[in-house]
């Protein structure tokens, strides 16, 4: 079966499209690098030709709100447009655990737009909502940080490893669109705050941690249960205090 994997190159992309290969399919990474662009169109009918799926993980390059929303609603509307020409037979998105929870995170609306026009779509898929990576937890706190201080909130944090974000999408892929969502999550959780003190404390990270209701997340307000599922969830295999990445490379 061919996959077109739409940002095949990055962090979750490339790691999806060794996941399929693994498993027998024809997995191809798509990327402005490779020559697709999702926002001009280029070579999107030529790599679509044959795919039986396409898996949507690219990203914005700029997270400013009315940039972030420009690239979702294009680059999402020109891609559906060229997998229903195409004959695609299943779409599939990588979102965000509790996306539609704080909105007003501008990230976050334009996520919401993506999936509304994935929705309307008449092509089927299957949109898979991720906590945070793992790989993201030094830039959660720099932008936490003012002062020296690194301000958290004491709410449920519930992060995973990118290696089992891929193997969530990969099976999405590979399996019947479920026109609708699947959760997945971390093995543990933890409170924001304490996650954060143990992560920058093993680092040999000087700066202080300081347990703050009011902070915010990347411009976002957020209340307890805002970053973890709800219901039912696909736990990750992987903890953080075993995770390779972890430990930073030897200067």
């Amino acid at each position: 079966m061919k996959i077109v994997v739409i940002g095949g190159t990055g962090l979750i992309g490339s790691k999806v499209v060794a996941n399929l290969a693994e498993h027998g399919h024809e997995a191809v990474a798509a990327a402005p690098n490779t020559g697709v662009n999702t926002l001009t169109g280029e070579g999107l009918a030529e790599v679509l030709t044959g795919a039986s799926v396409v898996v949507d993980v690219s990203n914005s390059p700029s997270f400013e709100d009315a940039a972030v929303l420009k690239f979702f609603e294009t680059s999402t509307g020109n891609l559906l447009a060229a997998e229903e020409k195409a004959g695609v037979g299943h779409h599939v998105a990588l979102s965000i655990v509790g996306v539609e929870r704080p909105p007003e995170r501008g990230y976050f609306r334009a996520k919401i737009a993506q999936e509304a026009l994935i929705e309307k779509s008449p092509i089927p898929y299957s949109i898979v909502h991720a906590t945070q990576f793992f790989e993201f937890t030094r830039a959660i706190a720099d932008e936490a940080t003012a002062d020296g201080k690194v301000r958290m909130a004491p709410v449920f944090y519930q992060p995973m490893a990118s290696d089992d974000v891929a193997e969530q999408v990969a099976k999405a892929a590979a399996g019947s669109p479920l026109n609708g969502r699947i959760e997945t999550a971390g093995p543990e959780r933890f409170r924001m705050d304490e996650f954060f003190r143990d992560a920058l404390a093993f680092w040999d990270d000087p700066r202080e941690v300081v347990t703050d209701p009011t902070a915010h997340y990347f411009g976002a307000g957020l209340e307890e249960q805002s970053l973890i599922p709800l219901g039912d969830a696909v736990l990750g295999k992987i903890h953080y205090s075993t995770w390779p990445g972890r430990i930073p490379p030897a200067k």
